[in-house]
């Protein structure tokens, strides 16, 4: 992790940003301020990690549906939600969907200090103990289908060759997949990938072959 947590305001009343931006930096957080989910959920894959400060009601897409947009995209930033007096039904369902905390409208300094306190806390115990299976989960959510795949057959135990003959492809791309993978899943070692891809269930059942074959696979895809 940077130096500098990183926090991400999503909210699209311009004086909270202000607001919540002053206060995180002046704690010595990086603040990266957004004015809509849309807008976070464009640049999401490419964002610094850290956590969100999430406004439950917005327009385009309420906080609900951003948290969701997120966890479909294998995304795992732990959310804390702003929300409004009238909105605190919706912030529990949010909370419900994995939340950290939410925060009335208008904050006080010490519980957002103390909420994102504990959304580190939460990243930093993730980073330490071995994935679980909801994590692996959603780490898995970032890959391909080919690129699960090739996972799938990585801890299944098979060879780069059992694998490129499986799926009807040559050795050479199943190599370009399986580093790939290991890019998206931020691992280096193929013993990182199977911890995260065994908690996901990968490696259980087999796999299901392409039905076309390459003829001259035998020869063109050796190791």
């Amino acid at each position: 992790m940077a130096d500098k947590r990183t926090v991400h305001i999503i909210d699209d009343e311009e004086a909270i940003r202000r607001s919540a931006s002053f206060l995180l930096k002046s704690t010595g957080y990086a603040v990266e301020a957004w004015a809509s989910g849309v807008d976070f959920l464009k640049a999401a894959r490419h964002a610094a990690e850290g956590c969100i400060l999430l406004d439950v009601r917005m327009p385009e897409m309420d906080g609900l549906a951003v948290q969701k947009a997120l966890s479909d995209q294998g995304i795992a930033m732990p959310v804390v939600v702003l929300t409004g007096h009238a909105d605190v039904s919706l912030a529990v369902k949010v909370m419900k969907a994995g939340a950290v905390d939410f925060i009335e409208k208008p904050f006080e300094r010490a519980h957002l200090l103390e909420a994102v306190g504990s959304a580190f806390t939460r990243l930093e115990d993730r980073d330490r103990k071995a994935s679980s299976a909801e994590e692996a989960a959603l780490a898995i959510a970032r890959l391909t289908p080919r690129e699960r795949d090739v996972l799938d057959g990585l801890a299944r135990g098979l060879p780069n060759k059992t694998i490129a003959y499986d799926l009807n492809i040559s050795a050479r791309t199943v190599e370009v997949h399986r580093a790939n993978m290991m890019a998206k899943l931020g691992v280096r070692s193929l013993s990182d990938a199977l911890r995260i891809a065994f908690a996901a269930g990968l490696g259980s059942r087999q796999a299901e072959p392409d039905a076309a074959r390459p003829a001259d696979l035998g020869g063109s895809t050796a190791q």
